[in-house]
């Protein structure tokens, strides 16, 4: 334990893993990766659920693999809309090498591998792996109105409430990232009847149990 912290040391086909299981939401999720990293990982891999945007052609079950995780809500509201930190001229992380203002790249190599990984291993009744814009709210989109605002500024694929946290950490420390999300619903007028996160859970495990798996080769 690290505070109220589990933090799990072990190995998975092979592979030295450490895992804590963050929260729902920003702050839970930097913590976590706070933690995570001062154990200097070869990379910090974020998963968990989240929600399609309407126009993505995600359903239920499927996987989503991050190429960016966007800090939608990070900006200012002015009388032209929502405007993000570029426009107010400040970005939230500045390295050596990039100043970022909302939008964190996946690491690319590691994305290219995981993809590459799960599709080798799917089905032709298998879940349908996407690649895609992830876009990180403090408030779930819980409208479908809501969900075509965000779609139109951001072009997401899946919407959560800690990818971009997480991804500001690596950036911190200079580790490498990769985001893996199981569809649980759709983003639209909230209707829970429709959610079915136990099957998004379990989607996701298996992506990451084939992922690590396959980590080395």
């Amino acid at each position: 334990m690290i505070g109220s912290q589990l933090i799990t040391r072990g190995t998975f086909a092979s592979q030295p893993v450490i895992v804590c299981a963050g929260g729902m939401g920003k702050v839970n999720a930097a913590h976590a990766a706070t933690l995570l990293v001062q154990y200097k990982p070869e990379a910090l891999v974020i998963f968990g659920v989240g929600g399609a945007y309407p126009s993505s052609g995600a359903k239920l079950g499927d996987i989503a693999l991050a190429k960016e995780e966007v800090a939608g809500d990070e900006g200012v509201l002015t009388l032209d809309g929502f405007k993000d930190p570029e426009y107010i001229g400040i970005p939230l992380l500045k390295t050596a090498t990039s100043a970022i203002y909302n939008t964190y790249p996946a690491t690319e190599s590691y994305l290219k591998h995981a993809h590459k990984t799960l599709v080798s291993r799917q089905q032709a009744d298998d879940r349908i792996v996407h690649i895609g814009t992830f876009v990180t709210l403090s408030t779930c989109s819980g409208t479908t109105a809501r969900a075509r605002e965000m779609e139109s500024r951001y072009h997401g694929l899946c919407e959560n409430m800690e990818g971009a946290a997480a991804a500001h950490v690596a950036g911190l420390y200079e580790v490498p990232w990769l985001e893996v999300r199981g569809i649980s619903n759709i983003v639209e007028d909230r209707d829970l009847r429709k959610w079915n996160i136990p099957e998004a859970s379990l989607a996701v495990q298996q992506a990451i149990r084939f992922i690590i798996e396959g980590w080395s080769s």
